[in-house]
């Protein structure tokens, strides 16, 4: 079919999306990503001649490249639509060279939402390619590959082949470390605490001691606890004070990437890698029956919080609808947004909030709709009125020992109607609502029950408290952290257990000598500056190839004392315990690339592996000859099999506990459930709760 304008986009998702709203005149095409990048063989630096960087077309990419020259001669002009971003704009431009497409020309159409009325508007006024912009990724570019590729050689003779250093990886990776170190170093403290349970006729509430004799009093030993209970004289504690108040709590603001990749963590439990991957395919575009393809929700690469006009407009009309006037925010908050962030496009929000969960449920898969509900609702939410609620706080006093006891009630919605923002601490608010007492009402002590406690060290973190720590401290950007933290798992820097981020030896390894020799580079402040140069370079404020000599130059400096101070570190093996089953000869534990494996000593001439497995101790339910044992997919899941495998093909995702069914003598498992385990059979017919 005939065509008068080629438009290049970057996947064939989108281009599908696309075609359909511009009409017969329009042919879109994908460039599948990157077409040209710095060779993967060399620095691709010219670091003599000003950080010249030496482009070629990406391996494998040869037809595809082939085909948009061929479709971009049959077409009166070239749109290049790729993505709003500093990697979107350096494709456009790489794209513009191939093609041979004037830069100064207005060929580049960017939008934020796969709408038609965003993608037909975008036509109406294209631009010119933003040079600045596009030196910003080149000068990121540039500053990773010269980090990781003068480490990195080092690392391989150093230490051992296949390792990498980069500029974000190695933050994360110290920041990691570090935390390591504090939970190593920690000391737990003693403390106590005094809970009472309390009563007003029939009503019972909890208070918690808070003092003697009008000061606030900390209890750090038996001793003190035994000093305030013996003061204790009969049941009667008489109210002294009571303290309402009516407290506003507004709604989260909505999502930037980072806020999204965080609570897609903490409520979804997706891993940083599914959200953003999900989150494209919401974006890119659903088919949506009749309606054909739409994308539902909009760039989800972002570190902005601000809302366009029209979509708080159709919030509130909606909200209005469906809640009821006082649901909406008429005046919606005026909010600046971080410091440091580019604010390119809008916060993450569906495309029209319209399109409801519920409707939408037909056309999206499960990781699909668990997603975008949760971009909806904490959009709508955004858009809602603050929650109002009334706080009582009560004081209990009994010859000088005071009690207080803290209580709300939710007395207007608001915004909780829809959403509320998760925690870290996987907590959740609830109501703790109190009798009616007024000052001088006499109540009862039911139970007074002393508690010893101990500090507890800092959590390691997940990966939701890894980005935000990142965010925090203003190191990488919203397309950034999951790459990064993909990378530091792959290199087996750091493995997770129990969904925590555990540095390995390697990982301790790297990082000590990243933190002796290149001191700049896991520099959090440094980092954190880099960042902001440059956003300075995209706003053209900056020079490129400034920004990147300011620090290489020292950065050299630095390289060179490392090739030279640096000794060949030798990664000793452990003895395994056991013979080889070829050869004879003893056993060792390697470390690899995917972490610890036995292997023969006798290597070369012997190359005989096993895998490390971790037994139970359960036997195995089916053939009840071998032992249970931990496995891992090609996917990295864990699993349970038989250690008698292939002889006996016992597999299950959920643990045994070794145990049979009392109904129906089928084997026992544990499963995960929310807010804990639960041991349940196998058939179905029997379950128990082990853990709230």
């Amino acid at each position: 079919m005939a065509y008068k304008y080629l438009v290049i986009v970057e996947s064939p998702a989108k281009a599908k999306t696309i075609e359909k709203y511009l009409g017969r005149n329009y042919k879109v095409v994908a460039s599948v990503g990157h077409v040209r990048d710095l060779p993967k063989s060399k620095m691709g630096i010219d670091v003599e001649n000003n950080y010249e960087p030496h482009y070629i077309s990406i391996r494998g990419k040869g037809d595809v490249i082939k085909s948009l020259k061929q479709a971009a001669k049959k077409a009166q002009k070239v749109y290049l639509a790729s993505d709003p971003d500093r990697e979107g704009e350096a494709i456009a431009w790489h794209l513009a060279y191939l093609l041979g497409l004037d830069l100064e020309d207005k060929n580049r159409v960017v939008f934020n939402e796969i709408t038609k009325d965003a993608v037909k508007a975008a036509f109406k006024e294209p631009r010119s390619i933003d040079v600045s912009l596009v030196d910003a990724q080149q000068a990121r570019r540039a500053l990773d590959r010269l980090v990781g590729y003068s480490i990195s050689p080092i690392l391989w003779k150093k230490i051992k082949k296949g390792l990498s250093a980069g500029r974000v990886q190695s933050i994360a990776l110290k920041i990691i470390i570090d935390r390591e170190q504090e939970i190593r170093d920690f000391v737990p403290e003693e403390y106590w605490s005094i809970d009472g349970n309390f009563k007003k006729k029939a009503k019972k509430f909890k208070a918690n001691f808070w003092g003697v004799d009008g000061k606030k009093k900390k209890l750090p030993n038996a001793e003190t606890v035994k000093e305030i209970t013996s003061r204790i004289d009969g049941k009667d504690y008489e109210v002294t004070k009571v303290e309402k108040k009516e407290r506003k709590r507004n709604p989260a603001l909505p999502f930037t990437t980072s806020n999204m990749q965080q609570e897609s963590a903490r409520k979804l439990n997706f891993r940083t890698r599914k959200t953003m991957m999900v989150a494209q395919q919401l974006y890119e575009g659903i088919a949506l029956g009749k309606q054909g393809t739409v994308g539902l929700i909009t760039y989800m690469r972002t570190d902005s919080t601000r809302i366009s006009d029209t979509a708080k407009t159709e919030a509130a009309e909606f909200i209005e609808k469906t809640y009821g006037k006082e649901f909406s925010q008429h005046h919606a908050r005026k909010v600046k947004n971080p410091q440091g962030s580019q604010d390119a496009h809008e916060a993450i929000r569906p495309t029209s909030v319209q399109r409801t969960p519920d409707e939408m449920k037909q056309y999206l898969d499960k990781d699909q709709l668990k997603l975008y509900t949760l971009i909806w609702s904490r959009f709508v939410a955004s858009q809602m009125t603050a929650a109002i609620l009334d706080t009582m706080k009560v004081t209990l006093e009994q010859n000088g020992v005071i009690f207080i006891a803290n209580g709300s009630k939710i007395k207007f919605k608001g915004f909780m109607q829809v959403y509320i923002e998760g925690r870290d601490d996987g907590k959740e608010d609830k109501e703790n609502v109190l009798p009616d007492i007024e000052k001088g009402d006499i109540v009862q002590s039911v139970d007074i029950e002393p508690k010893q406690h101990f500090t507890q060290p800092p959590a390691r973190f997940s990966e939701a408290t890894l980005i935000k720590t990142l965010e925090e401290n203003g190191v990488g950007r919203p397309s950034t952290y999951a790459p990064t933290l993909d990378t530091i798992q792959r290199r087996y820097y750091v493995k997770l257990t129990q969904r925590r981020f555990e540095p390995t030896e390697l990982g301790e390894i790297v990082n000590n000598l990243i933190v002796d020799f290149f001191p700049q580079i896991v520099d959090v402040n440094f980092t954190a500056e880099m960042e902001n140069d440059l956003d300075k370079v995209e706003d053209g404020k900056e020079e490129w190839t400034k920004v990147v000599d300011r620090f290489y130059k020292p950065f050299a400096v630095e390289l060179e004392k490392a090739e030279e101070g640096i000794e060949k570190i030798q990664i000793k093996d452990e003895p395994a315990g056991f013979d080889c089953d070829v050869c004879g000869h003893p056993m060792v534990i390697k470390l690899g690339r995917y972490g610890k494996f036995y292997a023969c000593s006798n290597f070369p001439d012997c190359r005989n592996t096993k895998p490390i497995i971790k037994e139970i101790g359960v036997e195995c339910p089916v053939c009840h000859k071998g032992q249970v044992v931990e496995r891992k997919s090609k996917k990295n899941r864990l699993f349970y099999g038989c250690s008698r495998y292939p002889d006996c093909d016992f597999t299950s995702w959920d643990k045994p506990v070794g145990r049979n069914c009392p109904k129906c003598d089928g084997y026992l498992v544990e499963k995960k459930v929310k807010g804990g385990k639960q041991v349940v059979c196998i058939n179905g017919d029997y379950e128990e709760t082990v853990q709230k």
